[in-house]
């Protein structure tokens, strides 16, 4: 496992296209969880990077984090609006961990006010997931073929290209 920043110094293809994706969807992504019976969940949710590490929090006592604190294990997707993958498209596998620091808690809530004016301060995070990264892939199209790049850690990028 890997953790944010890790990922983004092995794989520095995937992640700015994770990170350009991510912000031009105003930050959502589609979370796959896996529900108590074991079949898939696929979830909106605003993930963020924080302090070197991606964050998943939200609204608590929500199926998606009900699912996680059973099965921590996660896929993460860009929101792709373009069938053609244009402007390309990520996934990030791993699983979360909860991180019960209060004080990452409030330096997470004062980061999220001062960008987005969006007030959490003072409240609790319960849970408060931290992803950690066991392989990613992403999709481009350059000059007219399709690339597939794969990253596992340790083992840095590496590209496919498709016929």
């Amino acid at each position: 496992m890997a953790t944010w920043q890790e990922f983004v110094d092995e794989a520095p293809r995937i992640a700015e296209i994770f990170q350009r994706r991510h912000a031009a969807t105003g930050n959502l992504c589609l979370l796959g969880t896996v529900r108590a019976d074991g079949s898939p969940r696929i979830s909106p949710i605003e993930p963020r990077v924080f302090e070197g590490r991606l964050v998943l929090v939200g609204m608590p006592h929500t199926t998606k984090f009900r699912d996680l604190g059973r099965d921590p294990r996660f896929c993460l997707h860009t929101a792709t609006v373009d069938p053609q993958v244009g402007e390309g498209d990520v996934k990030l596998f791993g699983a979360v961990f909860n991180d019960p620091d209060r004080a990452v808690h409030q330096r997470f809530a004062d980061d999220l006010f001062a960008q987005t004016g969006f007030d959490l301060r003072g409240q609790e995070f319960d849970p408060f997931y931290v992803a950690e990264l066991d392989s990613a892939s992403s999709v481009t199209i350059d000059d007219g073929q399709l690339v597939i790049t794969i990253w596992k850690p340790g083992e840095g990028e590496r590209a496919v290209p498709k016929s």
